[in-house]
């Protein structure tokens, strides 16, 4: 888990990072709460999801934020934090440019932050959201979503009610072609404390599922590809053949 510094829009950005062998290895990166309120690279939830990430082949990146940790800089309400986002997301990109996935998560301010860098960047193939504060954040701004992913929270979370996480999800799944799951952890609060196992069984369940699908996608893909190949190969073939079969022109002139 190599320490490093990425040059930021508001000077140095602390962060961790794991990186896979592999060229085309999938990318992920976690955004981390609240940081006037505690929040940083090293919260257990994020601990959580960057590891999960990384038992499934990813290189995954988590930093801090601006005015965190040894992040140079000022809280700046989003905009400043979001920009960060953005900064880190093209330092994974530059590092994996071959990546196969580009996935994001966050972790409740970070989940907001997350959504907007969405927004921005259409490589981005899917998300995870961990207590998103739907009802102290507006979100509407998702429209429509671009990519599909999952929402998650407690039912014991104090800050973010579950019902308006449902009714986050709820507006989200109505646009077209994409798919938003929400999972409810029993007994969670906002900060996952004693349920950390579970969430790693909701995610890691998750993203299993997103990767097993993407790889059936990518066979089906290559089949097209195949009958499309043979069927241009057939069509060249038929070309020649029929070209082999044209009369030849009549060379000679009229007898005089």
């Amino acid at each position: 888990m190599p320490e490093l510094i990425i040059n930021g829009p508001g000077g140095r950005i602390e962060a961790r990072y794991h990186h896979e062998a592999a060229s085309d290895s999938p990318i992920a990166l976690i955004l981390h709460p609240h940081p006037q309120f505690g929040g940083t690279m090293n919260n257990q939830v994020v601990y959580s999801l960057y590891y999960t990430f990384v038992q499934r082949g990813f290189s995954v990146l988590r930093f801090n934020f601006r005015g965190v940790g040894r992040s140079q800089g000022f809280w700046d309400g989003g905009p400043g934090e979001l920009a960060d986002a953005a900064s880190c997301l093209d330092w994974l990109q530059l590092v994996k440019p071959d990546a196969k996935f580009c996935w994001i998560a966050g972790v409740s301010f970070g989940t907001w932050i997350a959504m907007q860098l969405l927004m921005r960047r259409p490589e981005v193939d899917g998300f995870i959201c961990v207590a998103p504060p739907s009802n102290l954040y507006d979100f509407s701004f998702l429209a429509p979503c671009p990519s599909s992913g999952l929402m998650i929270n407690g039912d014991k979370d104090r800050v973010v009610p579950t019902a308006s996480v449902a009714e986050l999800c709820g507006k989200l799944k109505t646009q077209r072609g994409i798919k938003i799951d929400h999972e409810v952890v029993p007994g969670a609060n906002h900060f996952f404390e004693n349920k950390i196992d579970d969430l790693d069984k909701v995610v890691g369940g998750y993203l299993d599922m997103r990767l097993a699908n993407a790889a059936k996608d990518r066979e089906k893909a290559k089949e097209r590809e195949k009958e499309r190949e043979a069927a241009r190969e057939r069509e060249r073939q038929r070309e020649k053949e029929e070209a082999g079969q044209a009369p030849a022109e009549d060379e000679g002139g009229d007898d005089e």
